[in-house]
């Protein structure tokens, strides 16, 4: 084998490893040269062309094996316009209205005092219990008496010596008047005389003082209550030297029975309060808990301002309550009611019934022919359940409470109870099931998912 033989063979090898990108034109051979080789396609694309047509296959196999759903039936229901809208109605009725005022509170004792020693010394007894109910004069603390003791001695003393001084100036002041009568002597030693029992006259009284000084300091010593009340934290253990600057006390006593509520209500509410309240009527407030939920105590309007808040425009109002249960604690926060006036003879829907849209404040009313008409309405005060209406609305008219979302004027309405419509009976819909079954009403209709 020649050299030339060598070097063809090992092009025609490395033709068979090389894979073919793109075809190329046909030359046409080379007199006397070698026959070229052409490209054969590679496995692996074979095998990917394979694989996608087995994937097709498959998917077809599969779309052809699933269930087809038939064709679904027409229906109606609430969230369809083919039958009635289940509603639940109310009627309005005539009643009483409380005219009432919210507002946010404070609980106020009546009295609330620090009690703090009037004279400096060491503090020997407390003869309170923390938390403990007093009444006015009971005895609370003792403080050392026995160096006002010895002061109020002291001025007994003095006192004792300048009243036998006064006495002794005094009868010597009348023998000088009888002996001036009989010329014995001059006058000017008889008024001598009566200038100086003047003066024992007040040394005696400022000796007096003196003596009731020191009784008044004896009597500081032992501490009382100077109101009924609960005690508080005591401030000061026994054996410390209290002194009158002493900033925190001894001891806080509040009055909590009866306590007051201190509210703020606005400038505008303040004509009709003041108008009830000088005609003598009981104001009723009540507190409530923080979450407007529980009633903690009812009581009345006690007092209000001198004066209105030029900064907020409201005014504070004082109203007293018994709290015999202790259920009012002072600084604590509340929420007040203040009961103003009761309207008598109202018209009275329920809260729920009232919409607010283009036409302003309306209701929807059922007719006979259980279709809803849009009402305009003019609203009084309201209670949080039921509001008053002034006019628009006649007693005994059905009100929609519930499902009002989707009416609109003229829409034919199913009320809790009654038969379904008949045309809604023939569709065979989702509000009109075979064997008259009942139909869902109130949040049982709001909260079903549509058909």
């Amino acid at each position: 084998m020649n050299d030339h033989d060598t070097g063809y063979r090992a092009r025609d090898d490395r033709a068979e490893l090389i894979t073919p990108i793109a075809p190329r034109r046909a030359e046409a051979p080379v007199p006397g040269g070698p026959t070229k080789v052409e490209p054969r396609p590679s496995r692996a694309w074979r095998s990917w062309i394979v694989t996608l047509i087995l994937i097709a296959a498959v998917a077809a196999a599969l779309v052809w094996l699933l269930p087809h759903p038939g064709p679904q039936p027409a229906r109606s229901g609430r969230f369809t316009s083919g039958g009635p809208m289940p509603v639940v109605t109310a009627t309005a009725q005539r009643g009483a209205m409380p005219v009432t005022i919210e507002a946010l509170g404070t609980v106020a004792p009546l009295a609330s005092v620090t009690v703090r020693t009037q004279i400096n010394g060491q503090l020997t007894q407390i003869a309170f219990r923390e938390g403990q109910t007093v009444k006015k004069g009971d005895f609370l603390a003792q403080i050392d008496p026995r160096p006002y003791q010895l002061a109020l001695d002291n001025a007994q003393g003095q006192l004792l010596k300048d009243q036998a001084l006064l006495k002794n100036a005094q009868l010597d002041f009348a023998r000088y008047d009888k002996l001036l009568k009989q010329d014995s002597v001059s006058r000017q030693q008889r008024d001598t005389q009566e200038y100086l029992v003047h003066q024992y006259e007040g040394t005696v009284k400022s000796d007096q003082a003196q003596v009731d000084t020191a009784k008044l300091n004896l009597a500081y010593c032992h501490i009382v209550a100077p109101v009924s009340g609960r005690v508080g934290l005591r401030q000061v253990d026994e054996g410390n030297y209290v002194q009158t600057s002493d900033p925190n006390g001894i001891v806080v006593i509040t009055q909590e029975k009866p306590i007051s509520v201190i509210f703020t209500v606005s400038e505008d509410d303040l004509p009709a309060i003041m108008k009830r309240f000088h005609a003598g009527a009981a104001l009723e407030v009540t507190a409530f808990d923080r979450s407007h939920t529980t009633v903690l105590a009812k009581g009345t309007l006690a007092t209000a301002d001198n004066e209105i808040d030029t900064t907020t425009g409201t005014v504070k109002l004082r109203a007293q309550f018994d709290n015999d249960d202790e259920s009012l604690f002072p600084n604590q926060f509340v929420n007040v009611e203040l009961l103003v006036d009761t309207l008598q003879d109202s018209i009275l829907v329920p809260t729920a019934a009232i919409q607010r849209g283009a036409p302003g404040t309306f209701v929807y009313v059922v007719k006979d022919d259980s279709t809803v008409a849009v009402r305009p309405v003019k609203l009084g005060p309201a209670d949080g359940e039921k509001v008053a209406v002034v006019s628009g609305l006649a007693p005994g008219e059905k009100v929609v409470v519930d499902g009002a979302d989707k009416l609109r004027d003229g829409a034919k309405v199913a009320q809790p109870g009654a038969s379904p419509a008949p045309e809604a009976a023939a569709k065979g819909g989702a509000d009109a099931p075979a064997g008259g079954e009942k139909q869902p009403t109130g949040r049982q209709a709001r909260g079903r998912s549509a058909p």
